[in-house]
C-alpha cells in the first residue's frame, strides 16, 4: 500500500508541477524532514469546496479534523453516536494516502454537559464518568482501529501555572483520569500512536507542568508517542529561544514533538491573555480589525519573516519533530477570523483566501534548498 501511494504521489506531483510551473508542494519539500498537514473542515474532506480539497491533496500528507471527532459532534447524546462526517474524513485521508490524526478524545471543552451529569443534572459519580469515558474511547477509537494512526488522547489538561486544569474530568474522577484515558485508547487500538496536546507550552510554568505530567504517565507505563505543541503564535510570541527550549525539553523525555495547530495571528489581541483558550470572547471594535481590505505589504513581510524563523527552528529539530500541521487550509477558513473576536479578517496561514501561496510559503520552502 505504501509503495502504491508513493507511486501515485510522485506521478501526481510531476504532472502538477508541469501544470503549475513547478510550484512546490510542502509535503515534497519537507518529505525527508517531517510530515506537513492541515486541519480540515467538512467542505474540504467531503470535497464540496473543490478548490481547497485539491489544495489539500496537492500540498499535505497528514490531516487532522477540526471538529468532527470531538465529543459534541460524534457523541452528542447518551447512547447516540454520529459517524457520518467522521467516516468521510477518514475515507478522504485513506483515498489520498495520508497519515490520519484523530482529534480529540478527552477535553474539557466541546464536550456535552450530560457527560458530566446524572439524570438530575448533578455531577456524575467517578464510576459513571469513567464508564462513559471508556465507552466513548472504545467506540470511537475502535471504529477506526488501524485506520486513524495517531490520537490526541488528552487535550489541554494543564493550566497556565503548571498545575492540572480544574476540569470536570479532574474534579469528578481525580488525577488518574489521564492514566485511564490512555489505557482505554491503547485497549481500543494497541498500534495507534497516542499523544498529549496543549497550547502555551513555551511558557516556563506550563511547560514544567506538562513535563511533570508526561514523566508521571511514562512511569505508570503509558507509551506517549509525541507531545503536541499547538503553535498558536503571533508575530512576537514565542521567542526563538523559548520554542527551541520547549522542543528540546520534551525530546529529552524520549517522545517526539508534533507542531499540531500552527497559525500566526497578525491582528491585535484585545486582552492580556494571549493563550489559545477557546472560551475567550471579546467584543468587536474597528481597531481590532485593521486589515479588512487586505494585508499591507509591511505586515505581509513581518508574517513572512516570522514563518521563515519558525520553520528554521523546526528544521533544526527535524530529528525530534514528526509532524507540522497548520490549523486550517487557507486564511478564509481559519478559526482566527472568529476568535477571540467574531467577524474579523485574519491572515494567519501560508495560503490566501483564493488558495494561492503567500510570500510566507516561498520563504519556508526556500529554507530546504539553502
Amino acid at each position: 500500500m505504501k509503495i502504491i501511494c508513493k507511486a501515485i504521489a510522485v506521478t501526481a506531483g510531476v504532472l502538477l508541477a508541469a501544470r503549475l510551473g513547478a510550484q512546490p508542494a510542502l509535503k515534497d519539500v519537507f518529505e525527508k524532514k517531517f510530515l506537513v498537514g492541515a486541519a480540515l473542515n467538512p467542505t474540504q474532506f467531503c470535497e464540496s469546496n473543490s478548490l481547497e480539497a485539491g489544495l489539500v491533496k496537492r500540498q499535505f500528507n497528514t490531516i487532522t479534523p477540526e471538529n468532527v471527532l470531538k465529543w459534541e459532534k460524534v457523541h452528542p447524546e447518551p447512547g447516540l453516536f454520529d459517524f457520518a462526517l467522521a467516516d468521510r474524513y477518514v475515507e478522504f485521508g485513506e483515498k489520498n494516502c495520508m497519515f490520519i490524526i484523530g482529534h480529540t478524545l478527552v477535553w474539557h471543552s466541546q464536550t456535552p454537559a450530560w457527560v458530566f451529569q446524572d439524570d438530575q443534572g448533578k455531577p456524575a459519580t467517578r464510576e459513571v464518568l469513567l464508564a462513559r469515558m471508556r465507552d466513548h474511547i472504545l467506540t470511537v477509537v475502535g471504529r477506526y482501529r488501524g485506520r486513524i494512526k495517531g490520537w490526541d488522547v488528552v487535550n489541554e489538561a494543564v493550566a497556565e501555572d503548571g498545575t492540572l486544569r480544574q476540569s470536570p474530568w479532574l474534579k469528578i474522577i481525580g488525577e488518574d483520569f489521564l492514566l485511564k484515558a490512555y489505557q482505554f485508547a491503547h485497549e481500543a487500538d494497541p498500534e495507534a500512536e497516542l499523544y498529549y496536546n496543549d497550547y502555551s507550552l513555551e511558557n516556563r510554568a506550563k511547560r514544567k507542568g506538562a513535563l511533570t505530567l508526561i514523566k508521571k504517565l511514562q512511569a505508570q507505563g503509558v507509551r506517549i508517542a509525541a507531545v503536541g505543541i499547538q503553535g498558536h503564535y503571533n508575530l512576537e510570541w514565542p521567542s526563538a529561544s523559548k520554542l527551541d527550549a520547549t522542543i528540546s525539553a520534551f525530546a529529552k523525555l524520549g517522545v517526539k514533538v508534533n507542531i499540531t495547530e500552527l497559525d500566526l495571528d497578525v491582528l491585535p489581541h484585545p486582552g492580556r491573555n494571549v493563550a489559545a483558550d477557546v472560551s475567550l470572547n471579546y467584543k468587536s471594535a474597528a481597531k481590532l480589525n485593521p486589515y479588512r481590505n487586505g494585508l499591507p505589504e509591511s505586515a505581509q513581510q513581518e508574517l513572512t519573516e516570522r514563518y521563515a524563523k519558525l520553520f528554521a527552528i523546526f528544521l533544526q529539530h527535524r530529528n525530534e519533530i514528526s509532524r507540522v500541521t497548520f490549523w486550517g487550509v487557507t486564511d478564509g477558513n481559519s478559526w482566527l477570523n472568529d476568535w477571540p473576536v467574531a467577524g474579523r479578517t485574519s491572515y494567519p496561514l501560508v495560503f490566501d483566501r483564493a488558495g494561492q501561496p503567500k510570500p510566507a510559503f516561498a520563504a519556508i520552502t526556500a529554507l530546504v534548498h539553502e
